[in-house]
């Protein structure tokens, strides 16, 4: 299976790892578990990255690598924490994108414009994936800045 079809079907498994987890955190009280252990577990990516922060980072940086975007972990992990605090379906309802109708999406906090302009063939074409967002949102910050190292505050 090609690298592009992977990322295309590790949407899929990272939805249905999500949904199974809170099933799991779910039904566990019920049939007499004494931990939840089972639920925090986390799944893989059909690319076999972990489905967490770590995983979308590291995936993200794979596909940079592949074309030619730098960028850094810590970087990346930086803007990240400040931007979304590493939840992947941040949405900025209140500042001056938002009040024109085009409000920042996801971990790093992207415009559609700036997403469509600087998306990255191969994944997912959703500004709230996860590793969609990272790559777009570091081939842009590779455009204005250099790179997403170069970043340290909104972009």
């Amino acid at each position: 299976m090609s690298a592009a079809a992977q990322r295309r079907r590790s949407r899929l498994a990272r939805t249905v790892a999500v949904v199974c987890a809170g099933a799991a955190a779910l039904t566990l009280p019920l049939v007499g578990a004494t931990s939840a252990s089972a639920a925090t577990t986390s799944a893989t990516t059909i690319a076999g990255y972990p489905n967490n922060l770590d995983g979308w980072i590291r995936e993200s940086l794979a596909i940079m690598a592949e074309r030619g975007i730098p960028g850094t972990y810590n970087g990346i992990y930086r803007n990240i924490i400040r931007e979304s605090s590493g939840n992947p379906n941040a949405i900025n309802l209140w500042d001056s994108n938002a009040a024109k109708g085009t409000p920042s999406k996801g971990l790093l906090q992207v415009i559609d414009p700036t997403f469509a302009a600087y998306h990255v063939p191969g994944t997912l074409y959703d500004p709230f994936d996860p590793v969609a967002n990272i790559t777009a949102a570091c081939n842009y910050a590779a455009d204005r800045y250099g790179s997403i190292d170069n970043v340290f505050g909104a972009y």
